[in-house]
């Protein structure tokens, strides 16, 4: 029987008990650099002449360790060892598989600093976000254990006279989990325990900027006792590896979340149906945004100004959920803007180790690509704070960037940065305010501040996205 759900609390680090033991963890895991990450495939650790260097973007002179590098050559191993461990798995009551993706949860608990404390290194995350990303890593696994349960109940089925009818959920076979780097933990888990608590297998290809965060789930997946084959770990290159997983005629699912242009790389490929291949592959893509928050002339600005920054630049604006759209009434336009600019200003950037607000952007390669945008930004907009890279420790670091007079079809209102880029748009009108919100391509996140309640159910049904925040 498993103990009711309930969201993992998170630590309250101005304590100075709590602070300490993270700083404990920190130095326990530098003590652990240089740890290499191997292939599991059906339980068997396999070490590759090719390695993914994994480096701290706070300062990419330190290596924190490496990773196996699999070829295209491995992937048909990958998938049949997933495949041979499927029927055994499969056949395991829900109760059984709801008991140990559980436990996984429990053990991620009982380490939550430690799993924390190598994404501060490897992905650049201050103690906050590290843990938030351990503890949702942690709900993940007890909640699809609950789902789990719940799924192995009989659906519900309408009589017919002369028949006798039943229907239930049954597991489809081996998948491919493809997670991002930027929830290194979260993300990955939970894109794995969801198909294996339901009873499949999936071969897990993890991020090449995050391999060893991965590694560290591997090992609390083995250490609560789950049967060989039923998760297959295999490093290596996105393209390369990642298209053969997808191609490959024996993958039955993709799980994937990451940038767009992958998205439907991916959506494309698994539709195509190659020799020897029986059934249409089943793809499911979370590919990124472009968040908007509305904010009108009858809230509380500070409030605001305080969740704007917040949602902006936390985690160095590397989320698909962060605020890069400021909507704002044209009469409190330049009161807010102050106030954001203000409280932007004040961040401090730093080494997450020592737990600065914001931190660097994972890779040379961003850091690259998000200076550049910035750069072909001020053509189209009004830069008003921000845009340079900071020079710390030859870390990938850049100031928090904010641009007022964006136009809603301009590049910087419609493409996903991924960095620490907020953009500010002046609207005269609700409506209008909902036109430009859902003027993208993007639907994931979206919020609205207002003390208008007309307006808050008008945007429940009329804002477009995934998740509302009123």
């Amino acid at each position: 029987m498993l103990p009711p759900y309930r969201a993992e609390p998170y630590s309250d680090f101005t304590d100075p008990r709590i602070a300490d033991r993270y700083q404990q963890a920190l130095r326990g895991v530098r003590a652990s650099f240089g740890e290499r990450a191997m292939l599991i495939v059906g339980g068997t650790r396999t070490d590759t002449k090719a390695s993914i260097e994994s480096i701290n973007p706070a300062d990419p002179s330190e290596v924190i360790g490496t990773a196996a590098s699999a070829a295209v050559s491995d992937v048909d191993a990958a998938i049949d060892a997933a495949w041979a461990a499927f029927p055994n798995w499969s056949r395991r009551t829900a109760e059984e598989r709801a008991g140990l993706i559980h436990r996984v949860g429990d053990l991620i608990a009982d380490r939550r600093f430690d799993f924390a404390a190598w994404q501060t290194f490897e992905a650049g995350k201050n103690w906050a976000e590290a843990e938030a990303d351990v503890a949702e890593a942690i709900d993940f696994c007890r909640y699809y254990a609950h789902q789990a349960l719940r799924m192995a109940e009989p659906i519900e089925v309408h009589d017919f006279e002369g028949e006798m009818n039943e229907s239930w959920l049954q597991a489809i076979g081996a998948g491919v989990v493809i997670p991002p780097w930027n929830f290194p933990l979260a993300i990955l888990v939970g894109m794995t325990v969801g198909p294996i608590a339901a009873g499949n297998t999936v071969v897990l290809k993890p991020a090449s900027n995050t391999p060893l965060v991965g590694w560290g789930f591997m090992k609390a997946l083995g250490e609560a006792g789950l049967p060989d084959g039923v998760v297959n770990y295999l490093p290596g290159s996105g393209g390369a590896i990642g298209d053969a997983l997808v191609d490959h005629p024996k993958t039955r699912f993709v799980n994937f979340t990451g940038s767009k242009e992958v998205g439907l790389r991916i959506a494309e490929r698994a539709a195509i149906v190659h020799d020897g291949q029986r059934w249409l592959k089943r793809a499911y893509m979370e590919m990124g945004g472009k968040d908007a928050l509305i904010v009108d002339d009858t809230c509380d600005l500070d409030l605001a100004a305080d969740d704007v920054v917040r949602s902006a630049f936390g985690f160095q604006g590397q989320k698909c959920s962060a605020c890069s759209r400021l909507i704002v009434f044209d009469s409190v336009h330049d009161v807010l803007v102050d106030k954001v600019v203000e409280r932007a200003a004040a961040l401090r950037v730093g080494s997450p180790a020592e737990n600065y607000p914001m931190g660097p952007v994972i890779s040379g390669a961003q850091h690259r690509s998000i200076l550049q945008e910035i750069e072909s930004g001020k053509s189209e907009a009004t830069l008003v704070m921000g845009g340079r890279p900071l020079d710390v420790e030859g870390g990938f670091f850049i100031e928090p960037t904010v641009f007022t007079d964006v136009g809603p079809g301009t590049r910087l209102a419609q493409h996903e940065i991924f960095g620490p880029v907020l953009s500010v748009l002046s609207v005269s009108s609700f409506d209008e305010a909902l036109d430009v919100a859902n003027g993208t391509e993007f639907g994931l996140t979206g919020g609205l501040y207002s003390n208008d309640p007309h307006r808050l159910e008008r945007a429940k049904r009329e804002f477009h996205v995934g998740n509302l925040y009123l």
